[in-house]
């Protein structure tokens, strides 16, 4: 090699700075443009389809909103196969929940084919009281979370059941849902097996039980606001119909699924996995498996009469009908049509939908950050900042903002807390408030975002629409300014003392 020759690294470097070099430094009108530019086109979207939102016209609006960012990427002296990188890294964050959504919808198919859900259903009938019905799946939901540390899994499998009760009782899905969510992102929250409970103090420096005990302050009240609304929803609502039908329906499962606890082994299987942090997407799928296993020993002739075609032998038409259970989901015929509706689900078909909405997201979140317009509107709201309340404030803001913008509840964690983690040190205020104030506004809110990874999740898993379920995730609705409040008026608000040091980020 010739000494005017450059070796592929020093090129590679050479070519990187160069390109930096070429791109300008974005305004705060050019980060504005594409977040007004998609606020007024999804409000356009729920104005014309409602509830339906989601099933397209979110997705359009989210793509035209990229489509813009891009245009002012190019503006900015950014290549298109810059901006495609950016993109890419943004979605492959989450094919992991894309797996996972995949995998759920087949264990909601295997499972009610098993009868395993029809049997959560049919015992929760039993035991569950209407008056107290929202609180208590709230509180169901939210042991069942802390032990495990997992949101998504209480709401694949708790959820699910809840939902078909509330359904079978004549009780309001919507507010059920919400019910569930609380709970479930109480426990999620508050467990040290979360791993968002885990990222948020590796992110700010703070040390992980420390954390957990600095967020009791704001966790403890919202979830017993959350409660309060939820037993007063049940006590003031009318449930005289709620068992009216409700022996017929009991009857209908026993005659069609033979519930029993065998039944609940599937069940049983994740939770267990889930206790023993073995990751989300081996633990669905292995609970999948355990519910075709029982779908195939005890729901035999049901099996067969859900494939229904007599020119099969009984074996072939058992795998059809796990496969058909698997991909397209299950469909009930128990002769009562609410019944049916709530057990006509199911299958990886039924994820397609949300999968796009999510792609969708990532897509203009991940250009908006590789053009640097998610840093821009960060620092546009520092100028914000007088005090340590008003630094948190921001933090939440700023949070809930990225979990709009990015559709990613990960990526609302890491961009704040990252540019945000200096200003904390600066105002003397020690690594935990910080990590709080991640997990109160990012962590809560994902779920009531319908194009985020957790809100597109939730509404297909419980098959409530995000924006009907919104109003009543009260707990979720409520920390944010349970933690803004603390800010503002200096509660429980912890101050770095003399020369001691941060903890270092993991």
């Amino acid at each position: 090699m010739t000494s005017h020759q450059q070796s592929p690294d020093q090129s590679g470097r050479d070519s990187s700075s160069a390109s930096a070099k070429r791109h300008k430094q974005p305004t705060l009108l050019d980060a504005l443009i594409p977040v007004i530019a998609l606020v007024c086109m999804l409000t356009a979207s729920v104005y014309l389809f409602s509830s339906d939102s989601s099933y397209g016209a979110n997705q359009i609006a989210l793509i035209m909103a990229a489509c813009i960012t891009l245009v002012i990427g190019v503006k900015n002296g950014y290549s298109w196969k810059e901006m495609e990188e950016g993109i890419v890294k943004s979605v492959s964050l989450a094919t992991g929940a894309l797996l996972i959504l995949f995998s759920v919808g087949s264990l909601i198919g295997t499972w009610i084919l098993a009868g395993t859900v029809p049997t959560m259903i049919f015992y929760g009938m039993k035991i569950l009281d209407p008056d107290f019905f929202y609180a208590a799946s709230c509180l169901l939901c939210a042991v069942v979370a802390l032990s495990i540390g997992s949101s998504w899994t209480v709401a694949g499998t708790l959820g699910i059941a809840l939902i078909g009760v509330a359904g079978a009782m004549g009780l309001s899905v919507e507010i059920t849902a919400g019910a569930i969510i609380s709970g479930a992102y109480f426990g999620d929250k508050m467990s040290p097996m979360s791993d968002t409970t885990n990222l948020a103090p590796a992110v700010a420096g703070s040390e992980l039980f420390g954390h957990i005990r600095h967020m009791v302050w704001t966790t403890t009240p919202s979830i017993l606001l959350a409660l309060t609304g939820f037993l007063f929803l049940g006590l003031n609502s009318d449930n005289s119909g709620a068992v009216t039908d409700l022996a017929e329906t009991m009857s209908r499962i026993e005659a069609q699924y033979h519930p029993g606890p065998h039944l609940l082994l599937p069940l049983l299987v994740v939770l267990v996995l889930a206790y023993k942090k073995l990751p989300a997407f081996p633990t669905v799928i292995l609970g999948t498996l355990a519910g075709a296993i029982c779908a195939a020993l005890f729901q035999f002739d049901g099996v067969i009469k859900f494939v229904n075609d007599d020119s099969l032998p009984a074996l072939v038409a058992l795998v059809k009908g796990i496969w058909v259970a698997m991909f397209d989901g299950y469909t009930a015929n128990t002769g009562d049509k609410t019944l049916d509706s709530l057990l006509s689900r199911g299958g990886m078909s039924s994820m397609v939908n949300t999968v796009w909405l999510i792609l969708c997201a990532m897509a203009f979140g991940g250009v908006m950050e590789k053009i640097g317009l998610l840093q821009r509107l960060l620092q546009g709201v520092m100028h914000l900042v007088k005090s340590s309340g008003s630094l948190i404030i921001t933090t939440l803001a700023s949070c809930i903002g990225a979990n709009l913008i990015t559709g990613d509840q990960f990526i609302a964690i890491l961009l704040p807390g990252r540019m945000l983690k200096v200003e904390y040190e600066k105002h003397g205020l020690a690594p935990v408030n910080l990590s709080r104030a991640l997990e109160d506004s990012a962590t809560i809110t994902s779920p009531l975002v319908p194009w985020n990874t957790c809100g597109a999740y939730m509404a297909s898993t419980l098959g409530v629409a995000t924006i009907a379920y919104l109003p009543f995730a009260f707990f979720n609705l409520v920390c944010p300014f349970i933690s803004a409040a603390y800010a503002y008026y200096d509660i429980k608000i912890e101050r770095l003392q003399a020369g001691e040091p941060q903890e270092a980020v993991a």
